[in-house]
Parts: C-alpha cells; structure tokens; sequence
C-alpha cells in the first residue's frame, strides 16, 4: 500500500475512531458518572480527552511510514 492510499485510509479511520471514542465517553459518563460531584467529572473528561492519543499515534505513525523501495 502506498504512503498516499495510507494517509487516505487513516484520515477515515482517525476520524471514525475520534467520533466513536466521543461516543463511547459520553455513553459511560451519562451510565455512569451523570450523578457524581463535579470534581469527578472534570477528573473524568480530562482523563478521557487524552485516552484517543495513544491509538491516534498509532495510526498517524502507520500513516507516515515510507513507502517501500520496489
């Protein structure tokens, strides 16, 4: 796979991944934490914000590989 079709794929995925991790956030907060005191949730949404940075560095780290020499 090329270094562009690899970025194309990885700008779809990175942005899927960001809009499910929100989702998946959000859903656990309003099961979860919807009654807690305000400390905790602004304990939680920091923690949450950062948990998308390891798998997005993941993907943009595949996503700037070079391409192989043919």
């Amino acid at each position: 796979m090329t270094q562009s079709n690899r970025k194309l794929l990885g700008t779809f995925l990175l942005l899927g991944s960001i809009v499910g991790w929100a989702v998946l956030a959000t859903a656990i907060y309003l099961i979860v934490l919807a009654d807690l005191p305000w400390w905790v949730h602004i304990t939680y949404f920091a923690v949450a914000g950062f948990g998308w940075l390891w798998p997005a560095m993941v993907l943009i780290r595949w996503m700037a590989r070079p391409d192989e020499p043919s």
